[in-house]
């Protein structure tokens, strides 16, 4: 493997930009990775013209040398399939899009072309992102790179493995339920699900009702996962969600470090979540990081209902109403879990709306009430290891039976909430996976969350050990 794909985001940028080392030998490698890997990881699933890239590396390569460089000028760049990138396949890994091409940019990929990445692909995911371990009828398959063996989660596996497998040196990923965290959980990266807004996210067919899903960084550090965020973030008139360019950096604010004394809540289970116990060991161990570092930290007991099962029939309405159009007598092209959630959406009242919406409303004040009292909450990110690429999910943990919410007990409530939500490793399980914290903040602070991983990251960092097989 060529040592430039084991760099992190910032330190390959600056040897591009310093002239240390070629867009051009870059962009070799990375196809060159795709290829050796493809087999095992099946992270790559739609391939750009390689010697399309090529033509844009030497591009990047001229404008480097005539000082004419952008933030991310000759860096290629995994699109993940649910995404729009102009002139490649856009199936969001359905048979019921199998054929379609995209016209345009997201949003995202739009600004991070224009901050000179170069698209050489898309990441698999699971039909239109769902469930959380990343298969579908259309490109099959992605394995963990750390266990061929395990699922690399969802819906950002594709991404998640073409990372943490040194395959792309960026990639884009979202977030509806758990789909940056989780993955970033399972293969040992940095995740961040910011506040709901922060990066535009644009309404494709439909205006977006009760949405939860939002685009964020998926990366091997923090910095660069504050970098990616400098170069997505601010309004745009295709999001009427989208919410105003901050006015700093990102990467400014991480490396300022964090403010001292801050109150942060700790919960083992948010009052339901059952937990793996290496997994609620090392968070708890890696908590208590915080307390040394001169901040005080406080368990707390309880936590907001369990939104798991809201949270499913909310989302299944919402795609019920957006494939409406493209379904009727089509319906053997979508998988059965999806079609099943489809036909118990249909069956939604006024009054069982209502009801989902109160708990969700329950949910915003219990956060609110600790959000009054604290700048931070931790908890676990995924209560349990990695389970096999098709699935399913787990539904006993050492013995004691799972809630509905399942492999998102932890993850679900702040897509609801709209918090911003990051995700750190906090080591290896018995079985030799990564495991994760999640670092809470209240809304908009999505600085302070990325100030408190890096604080953690500094103390017990997990750049470079990535999977030395792969």
């Amino acid at each position: 493997m060529n040592e430039l794909l084991s760099l992190t985001l910032l330190e390959l940028t600056e040897r591009l930009r310093g002239r240390a080392a070629s867009p051009v030998e870059l962009m070799s490698a990375v196809q060159a990775r795709i290829d050796e890997t493809h087999a095992a990881l099946n992270a790559v699933v739609v391939r750009r013209d390689p010697e399309a890239c090529l033509a844009d590396a030497r591009a990047a390569e001229a404008r480097i040398a005539r000082g004419e460089g952008r933030p991310l000028e000759g860096v290629p760049l995994g699109v993940k399939e649910l995404e729009a990138a102009a002139g490649l396949r856009w199936t969001e890994c359905s048979p019921l899009f199998a054929d379609r091409i995209a016209d345009h940019d997201s949003v995202q990929v739009a600004r991070l072309r224009a901050a000179g990445a170069i698209v050489v692909g898309k990441t698999n995911a699971p039909e239109f992102g769902a469930p959380a371990f990343t298969r579908n009828r259309v490109f099959g398959t992605t394995r963990s790179p750390w266990s061929l063996d395990r699922t690399p989660g969802g819906s950002s596996g594709g991404s998640s493995a073409a990372l943490a497998g040194s395959v792309l040196p960026l990639v884009t990923s979202s977030d509806g339920g758990g789909s940056i965290r989780i993955p970033a959980s399972f293969t040992g990266c940095f995740g961040l699900k910011p506040s709901f807004g922060r990066i535009p996210h644009e309404h494709a067919d439909q205006w977006d009702y009760g949405t939860t899903a939002v685009y964020g960084p998926l990366t091997k550090t923090v910095e660069d996962g504050a970098f990616f965020l400098d170069q997505v973030v601010g309004a745009s008139s295709l999001d009427p969600y989208s919410l105003p360019h901050p006015g700093y950096s990102y990467l400014a604010r991480v490396r300022e470090g964090l403010p001292s004394g801050l109150r942060i809540a700790y919960s083992p289970d948010l009052g339901y979540a059952v937990v793996q116990s290496d997994v609620a060991k090392a968070v708890e161990d890696s908590v208590r990081l915080f307390e040394k570092l001169g901040h005080r930290v406080e368990q707390i007991s309880g936590g907001p209902p369990e939104l798991g099962r809201a949270w499913g029939v909310l989302g299944s309405y919402l795609m019920a109403a957006r494939l409406a159009p493209h379904l009727e007598g089509r319906e053997d092209l979508l998988g059965r879990g999806l079609l099943e959630g489809i036909k118990l959406a249909r069956t939604l009242t006024p009054e069982a709306f209502g009801e989902l919406s109160a708990l969700r409303a329950r949910l915003s004040a219990w956060c609110a009430e600790v959000f009054e009292r604290f700048d931070l909450l931790l908890t676990p990110t995924v209560p349990f290891d990695p389970y096999a690429p098709p699935g399913p999910y787990p539904t006993e943990t050492e013995g004691r039976k799972q809630p509905w919410s399942n492999v998102g007990s932890f993850t679900i409530p702040f897509n609801l909430s709209w918090h911003p939500a990051a995700t750190v490793r906090v080591g290896l399980s018995r079985a030799g996976l990564p495991m994760g914290m999640q670092i809470v903040a209240a809304r908009h602070r999505d600085d302070l969350a990325l100030q408190a991983a890096r604080a953690f990251e500094r103390e017990r960092p997990w750049h470079p050990d990535w999977p030395a097989k792969f």
